[in-house]
């Protein structure tokens, strides 16, 4: 029997319609049995799992094989046993019964078992990351990841778009994040940019009439990681011409419709919408998560000639905002404490709680408050007995900082997200510029090439802090997947808006010649967005780190423990691009 790599079946897809059939199938060994006369031997693949039987002369061909070797076996499928079928297999009701084995390799015993339940750690999983990808759960997790990619790149040749790659080795333009450099050995001293977004590129593909452009590309960022960012990372990259926010919302909620019901998945047909002002007033977030309530209550009228000192200067200063905790009163003191310790690392200074419970009502204000002045917070937060009302008061930057993650603290803790259920959301005019204390200037919230909104433009010079951009987001259960806007298309206007963020004329053609020169040969309206496919992937998984669903991440450190990058080079290699190390060990 020969047989085509192409036309031999994968293990899991042999069922009852091969009942009968000759078959060869590979694989690595995952587990053996033998029963004395009968060795049985699960065998695993890509697609899962397949039990091989062995039998009269073959049993002791079996009996050789160790977890993790490699073989190739030739048999016939045939029906498992009355009362043997595994129903938790996709080819649990048929085993092979083995006539030929061939073991193409053998394998040391690996550092973890290599089965679906993580039994080792993070570290040396990631060490041996090529063990840990044959675990059946992240093998599933790529599997998934591939055909996101092949559903994106199918919708958006429907919507007549083209995919362009664009330079991986680029020039510095420094904007957010860190650049990684690369040094040039032909041009000494100069150096290369890896692309923290193609976002230069894509427009210009829009100055060269290209009209609908995208990419699944690889964006670098040399920032602090966490679980669900990575130094280099993967975008859905997408621009278009002569297109409006509604032609965005429609193109991406398209989108959304054909890849999240690959896991069972509905998008609502549209998504709500959410202003930047009203999400952080509510939630404290710009990328609020909807699926519960504990919306922010503003108390700052009732602050005023309240009798607490604290809460009066906070409200005169700043803001004071507070959320209800559901049955919240039973919490104790310590409990309590802990929640003012959660939310100091943002900048407050502890949270101001009120109770109230059949015995009567609580606070450490009590005292300044009088129990008439907590039934008033309580009563205007529509706190009920039992319940906990939780304030901070402060900056506004801080106030929700603490609040927006509290609030995501408790839902946690106290089980209060519905399982099973996803909220997509819009969330739109976001400001144009944030302002910076400590430089004592306004930088772009998205970046210099977002548009203001219309009716915003004037406010450009006048007041700055005001104007509010044509940019959005798009959120999924509290994390931001991806955002974007419409772009400044008049040269004028982008002259304007670079003076307002204190980039002159020579600074502005230093750093962006290049656009600004292809700018003046009839640039057309566009706008565009990009969706972090790692994210993306990772919600779709179920998993909580986008390290799951890439198959060679970084750790924290960003650093890669399996091949060890970085590392060091030697002297020559330095010396080709003109550097030196200034490393005295």
């Amino acid at each position: 029997m020969v047989m085509s790599a192409w036309d031999r079946p994968w293990c899991a897809n042999l069922g009852r319609g091969q009942i009968g059939d000759d078959v060869e199938v590979v694989g690595w060994v995952r587990r053996r049995r033998d029963l004395g006369g009968l060795v049985f031997v699960d065998l695993r693949d890509r697609s899962g799992l397949l039990q091989v039987v062995f039998e009269e002369d073959m049993v002791h061909e079996g009996e050789k094989l160790s977890g993790e070797d490699v073989v190739r076996v030739r048999g016939t499928v045939r029906e498992r046993a009355e009362g043997q079928a595994n129903p938790n297999l996709a080819s649990g009701e048929v085993e092979v019964l083995v006539k030929k084995l061939e073991v193409l390799n053998t394998s040391e015993t690996p550092p973890f078992v290599i089965e679906d339940r993580a039994n080792a750690s993070e570290e040396l999983r990631l060490t041996h990351r090529y063990l840990d990808l044959r675990r059946p759960e992240m093998t599933a997790n790529l599997v998934l990841r591939h055909k996101v990619v092949a559903e994106v790149r199918r919708y958006f040749d429907e919507m007549d778009f083209v995919e362009v790659e664009t330079p991986i080795l680029t020039r510095s333009t420094p904007e957010g994040a860190r650049d990684f450099l690369v040094p040039s050995r032909i041009h000494k001293e100069s150096f290369y940019a890896l692309p923290q977004s193609p976002q230069l590129f894509k427009q210009l593909l829009q100055v060269a009439g290209l009209g609908r452009y995208m990419q699944i590309t690889r964006c670098f960022r040399d920032e602090d990681l966490r679980a669900d960012r990575q130094p280099e990372f993967t975008q859905v990259d997408v621009e278009a011409s002569f297109v409006s926010e509604e032609d965005i919302y429609r193109l991406i909620e398209g989108l959304f419709h054909r890849v999240f019901p690959l896991v069972g998945i509905e998008p609502p047909a549209l998504f709500p919408r959410l202003a930047y002002a009203e999400a952080m007033e509510r939630f404290g977030s710009d990328r609020p998560d909807t699926r519960f309530g504990l919306e922010l209550i503003d108390l700052a009228t009732l602050c005023d000639g309240c009798g607490f000192r604290v809460l009066e200067e906070a409200a005169a200063e700043g803001r004071v905002k507070g959320l209800v905790v559901p049955g919240g009163a039973a919490l104790s003191r310590k409990q309590l404490d802990a929640l003012s310790d959660f939310v100091k690392p943002y900048g407050a200074a502890g949270v101001l709680w009120f109770k109230r419970t059949a015995d009567g009502v609580a606070s450490p204000a009590k005292k300044a408050l009088g129990e008439d002045g907590i039934l008033r917070f309580l009563d205007a937060a529509g706190a009920r007995e039992e319940d906990l009302l939780v304030a901070v008061g402060g900056a506004p930057g801080v106030v929700f900082a603490a609040l927006g993650a509290l609030r995501l603290h408790i839902a946690h803790e106290r089980d209060l997200i519905p399982e099973g259920r996803h909220d997509f959301l819009w969330v739109t005019d976001f400001p144009l510029l944030e302002w910076n204390e400590d430089d004592g200037r306004f930088y772009a919230m998205h970046h210099p090439f977002t548009a203001p909104r219309v009716d915003d433009v004037a406010l450009v010079e006048s007041d700055p802090g005001s104007a509010r951009a044509r940019a959005y987001d798009v959120v999924m259960d509290g994390m931001e997947l991806g955002g974007g806007s419409i772009r400044i298309h008049d040269p004028d206007l982008q002259r304007r808006m670079f003076a307002t963020l204190g980039i002159d004329e020579a600074e502005a053609r230093e750093r962006f010649g290049f656009l600004l020169e292809a700018f003046r040969y009839g640039v057309p309206p566009h706008g565009g967005i990009a969706l972090g496919l790692d994210r993306m992937v990772m919600l779709m998984a179920g998993r909580d780190s986008i390290r799951d669903v890439i198959a060679f991440p970084k750790t924290t450190s960003a650093s890669c423990l399996m091949t060890r990058a970085p590392s060091a080079v030697d002297a020559g290699q330095l010396s080709d691009l003109g550097l030196r190390s200034e490393r005295t060990d």
